[in-house]
């Protein structure tokens, strides 16, 4: 596959090291962009008017040490990017107000006062309550006199409304990030791999990636490599000559040559066969396949996008996946954040599924109901539910739920849960996001942490106090050494050995004159996985 003039190597590192972060977001593991500004902010999740849904109220007073008010004539809530705002308006809603008051450590203490009715995970507040800055991290659902649910969650006060949302639905951090990165590498001809958990979108980032390229006009080829036979594996992808097996009655093109001029999305890549990795790796370094059953290479021009929910360099390690082709698949890399770290998503993605079950049922004027104060179409309790439940299956689990919902709930005034779907979305164990208000402070046992509570300064300066012994950093951090590479997976500034490429480890091979603690300080990755590559590499074991 012949390298585009603008896809030399050092542009591609300076707009993905632009693209990343800046300012940590310690309790979901993902960073802002540069020059972003993370500020309190509450989104309407349920509202009786459902095109409220995703309006927004930043709590920049709070960020200032100045309380907020919120009542039922103000302030306003506007649609991120929008000018023109409205107050929630719901005349169930008490004119006196609720406070939200700034705490020490990003803490916000909220007064209910005579205030509308505050709910958190089905239960009303009856005082003050303080929330910490890892719980407003995470999201918190907040229920208003049973007719309005918001979400407090931090937000960007420096973004604006994409131009062109690139067919995705939402406004949180995350999927700010992840649009983002598709205008950063979307013109360029290198491969990207798509990172992220099964059902997060992986797919939809692929093909907005190929709409924004100058491919646009060629075909879009999709290919599930977890759902082919492994025998027919290669066979499918690079095709097979008259002959070539038993049952090959004539020539047979593979996807490589579906795609050719446009882009081939590989999903599940981590399932390909080890001799299907061997020909991937010859079609990414020389642009050349031989379909099975040929002696004479075909030339293909296709621009490779993949995608995996799987813990790639572990395969590598466990030699199950070959580190060149994860070097050469990962020309850049774009992570998904799950459904669960983009809460203040859902609101929107519901009405946007369910907009289109409706449609279907012929029942979209739920969306838009007559009396302007009709009881609301979402309940805020079920609301709340769906906002604090796990999504083991994100968004693809997340459009089941509403079509379940949708349908059970067919000529009724407001959706309701039945049995099952009860049992479905009960909460994983352990308090929902946000604590109650009558619960007492638990110190934490000191045997194990959440990893989601380890910051990034945190870990790196483990991972140094311990010469990139990542057992001993996890002893000294107190979690398991599978979550270290877990954090450093999540972080764009940290790296692990299989990531570097062969031209760095041997340029500092050379400056550090083989001495492997110096390589290993100067490269921050762990001394063990880069012995072993120095080694793969026919460099020596290096000196300590």
């Amino acid at each position: 596959m012949p390298r585009s003039p603008a896809c030399n190597p050092r542009e591609v590192r300076s707009r993905q090291e632009a693209a990343d972060i800046s300012t940590a977001d310690a309790s979901r593991g993902h960073r802002t962009p540069p020059g972003s500004r993370l500020v309190p902010a509450l989104t309407i999740a349920s509202h009786p008017q459902a095109q409220r849904v995703g309006e927004r109220l930043l709590l920049e007073a709070l960020a200032e040490g100045r309380q907020v008010l919120l009542s039922r004539n103000e302030p306003d809530f506007t649609r991120p990017g929008g000018a023109l705002g409205m107050h929630l308006a719901d005349p169930f809603l008490s004119r006196k107000p609720l406070v939200f008051a700034p705490g020490v450590e990003g803490r916000i203490r909220l007064e209910p006062g005579e205030g509308s009715r505050v709910a958190v995970g089905g239960e009303a507040l009856r005082g003050p309550w303080e929330l910490s800055a890892e719980e407003v991290a995470a999201g918190v659902p907040l229920e208003l006199a049973g007719r309005v649910l918001l979400l407090l969650h931090l937000a960007d006060a420096s973004a604006r409304e994409a131009v062109d949302a690139l067919g995705m639905v939402g406004t949180s951090v995350g999927l700010q990030r992840v649009r983002q990165h598709i205008t950063q590498v979307a013109d360029l001809d290198v491969p990207v791999l798509i990172r992220g958990e099964t059902g997060s979108g992986k797919e939809l980032i692929a093909q907005a990636i190929h709409r924004h390229s100058t491919r646009r006009d060629k075909p879009f080829v999709s290919v599930n490599l977890g759902a082919i036979p492994r025998e027919l594996a290669a066979t499918e992808l690079f095709g097979a000559r008259k002959g070539a097996f038993t049952g090959a009655v004539r020539d047979q093109s593979g996807f490589f040559q579906a795609a050719h001029g446009g882009t081939l999305f590989l999903d599940e890549v981590g399932e390909a066969p080890p001799e299907v990795q061997v020909m991937l790796l010859r079609v990414l370094e020389t642009g050349q396949l031989y379909p099975v059953g040929e002696r004479s290479p075909i030339a293909v021009d296709v621009r490779l996008v993949a995608a995996t929910d799987a813990h790639l360099e572990q395969q590598i390690h466990e030699g199950r996946f070959k580190a060149p082709l994860l070097h050469r698949l990962a020309g850049y890399t774009i992570r998904v954040p799950p459904l669960r770290e983009r809460r203040e998503d859902i609101g929107l993605l519901f009405h946007h599924f369910a907009r289109g079950e409706l449609e279907a049922l012929g029942e979209a004027w739920r969306l838009r109901p007559e009396e302007p104060f009709a009881e609301p179409w979402l309940p805020p309790a079920l609301a709340a539910r769906l906002v604090g439940h796990r999504w083991p299956g994100n968004i693809r689990e997340l459009r089941n739920v509403v079509r379940q919902l949708v349908i059970g709930s067919r000529n009724q005034p407001h959706l309701r849960l039945d049995a099952q779907l009860e049992q479905e979305l009960a909460l994983a164990k352990g308090a929902p996001p946000g604590r109650s208000a009558t619960a007492q402070p638990v110190a934490e046992a000191p045997s194990r942490r959440k990893p989601s509570e380890i910051t990034e300064p945190e870990l790196l300066a483990a991972l140094r106090e311990n010469d990139w012994d990542f057992q001993a950093a996890a002893d000294q951090l107190r979690i398991h050494r599978s979550s270290i590479y877990d954090l450093i997976d999540k972080s764009p500034n940290l790296r692990t050995a299989g990531e570097l490429s062969a031209e760095e480890i041997t340029r500092c091979h050379h400056e550090c004159q083989g001495d492997l603690d110096a390589m290993t300080r100067r490269l921050q990755v762990s001394k063990r996985a880069l012995g072993r590559r120095v080694k793969e590499l026919g460099l020596g074991s290096g000196s300590t």
